[in-house]
């Protein structure tokens, strides 16, 4: 337990000889919005067409057991940036601002000489200039967003200017992508670009180059924005060999939350809950030059992608602060079969903060466009980042739980525990908790899982910031 609770130098090794890279990878991270476990072809989907995905998956590493950090958008893209719990960093539900004194992937790989580009759904933070709280501040050099998921002709934000744009969302970040590599790709920098797709989020209004796929098929409109996505991955991928980037690209695609239907979620419960299907998505990892490849159960996690993505790079990097994620190399190679300690998951019940995108940005527009003075809507420049009370240290409120592969122990609000056996009962059908043969590792369990929550409540009261 001490292992995950004291922060040691983390020094990563270069994952190739200068020889066979001859210099830092590009990076692409792609996410989809609300896309289910089994919402893909490659996952045997019975109908909705995802070829490209399904072409990737063939050329890729593939995380069948691989999860978001938390149940709903926001805290999982702060653990992407972070490489830590979203409960640490303050970002607790949907809409919350990830903290400026963050260490994020941005700030560390353009510290690397890398240039950086953000484009698509942001969500942790402001469209404003302003704001200590918007891409730029997090290490983006260039950035496009909508602050929350959008959909047809929206408002996106370009470095703080509002911009009307006409088009499908999914399809315009896409453009932007592809628009900041055909810019830097020639220059002596590596790429790192995040394009973080709104779809297949609800209301599901934008289609396909089919319009009318999947007509008469139950959730229609939802399949057809998870095909829209589909052909801007295949658009990313085809743009990297027409620029001839790709053999040297890592590109990491994954989702923010578990889907929207039962059916199709991983297991029990579906987006919202700490059950599987609340946090098991949807991931590849490709790397051409690499010839990356398998299929790997480990549990992995969006907390990961940092410290992973790093060791890659061949960038030696000591986190400021407590990380939760692990270096996946051995398990992207096959040499790891099992993960190092456990997973913690928390969802605080603490309410999220609407952040309607194209109302806060249409409104800024005309302000902008009329030159009023700045900044428009203050509370949307921090989010009450720093009103929000500290905890004591026993908080308990909220589901958390603790995955020890195949053991999986929840604590609902403090009080009530339930244990499954994920390999024997992947639906966690059949609680354990009463069970005598599992009493000393309930035990065992409970005593990790509370020593975590403590750890990471101590992180959100701003223990590391102060150090």
């Amino acid at each position: 337990m001490a292992r995950l609770l004291f922060l040691f130098p983390v020094l990563f090794a270069a994952f190739a000889s200068a020889e066979d890279v001859p210099k830092r990878p590009h990076i692409v991270l792609m996410m989809a919005d609300d896309q289910g476990w089994g919402d893909a072809g490659y996952q045997g989907h019975p109908f909705v067409q995802t070829p490209h995905l399904d072409a990737m998956a063939k050329e890729s590493h593939v995380f069948d057991r691989f999860y978001a950090a938390a149940p709903v958008c926001s805290p999982t893209r702060a653990s992407v940036f972070t490489g830590r719990s979203p409960l640490r960093t303050r970002v607790l539900a949907w809409g919350h601002y990830l903290h400026p004194k963050e260490e994020t992937l941005a700030q560390v790989l353009r510290d690397h000489g890398y240039v950086t580009g953000m484009f698509g759904k942001f969500h942790i933070g402001s469209g404003q200039p302003a704001s200590p709280c918007n891409p730029g501040a997090m290490g983006f050099d260039e950035w496009c967003i909508g602050l929350n998921f959008f959909d047809n002709d929206p408002y996106l934000s370009r470095n703080g200017v509002v911009e009307k744009r006409q088009g499908k969302g999914t399809a315009l970040l896409m453009d932007d992508a592809l628009a900041f590599l055909d810019k830097h790709h020639e220059g002596d920098k590596p790429m790192f670009v995040v394009a973080w797709f709104p779809s297949p989020h609800y209301p599901h209004e934008e289609v396909p180059d089919d319009p009318d796929m999947y007509e008469g098929k139950e959730h229609a409109p939802l399949y057809r924005e998870v095909t829209l996505l589909d052909e801007q991955v295949g658009r990313m991928r085809a743009h990297l060999r027409k620029l001839g980037i790709e053999q040297n690209t890592i590109v990491w695609y994954c989702s923010d939350n578990g889907g929207l239907l039962h059916e199709t979620a991983g297991g029990r419960e579906k987006k919202g809950s700490i059950y599987e299907g609340g946090l098991r998505v949807p991931a590849l990892i490709e790397w051409p030059a690499k010839s990356l490849g398998g299929r790997s159960v480990v549990p992995t996690t969006t907390s990961d992608i940092f410290p992973t993505l790093t060791a890659l790079a061949g960038i030696e990097w000591t986190p400021k602060h407590p990380i939760d994620g692990q270096d996946l190399r051995a398990v992207i190679e096959g040499q790891a079969k099992q993960r190092e300690g456990a997973v913690g998951f928390w969802k605080s019940p603490i309410k999220g903060i609407s952040t309607r995108n194209d109302m806060i940005l249409e409104e800024l527009h005309k302000k902008q466009q009329a030159g009023a003075p700045t900044p428009h809507l203050p509370e949307r420049i921090t989010a009450g980042l720093y009103e929000m009370p500290d905890w004591p240290v026993d908080q308990s409120k909220g589901h958390a739980a603790w995955l020890d592969w195949p053991w999986k122990l929840h604590r609902i609000n403090g009080d009530r525990y339930e244990l499954y056996d994920l390999r024997a009962d992947p639906q966690e059908a059949k609680d354990l908790s009463a069970d005598p043969a599992q009493a000393e590792r309930l035990e065992k369990m409970k005593t990790e899982l509370s020593a975590w929550m403590v750890s990471v409540t101590a992180s959100y009261n701003g223990k590391d910031y102060a150090e």
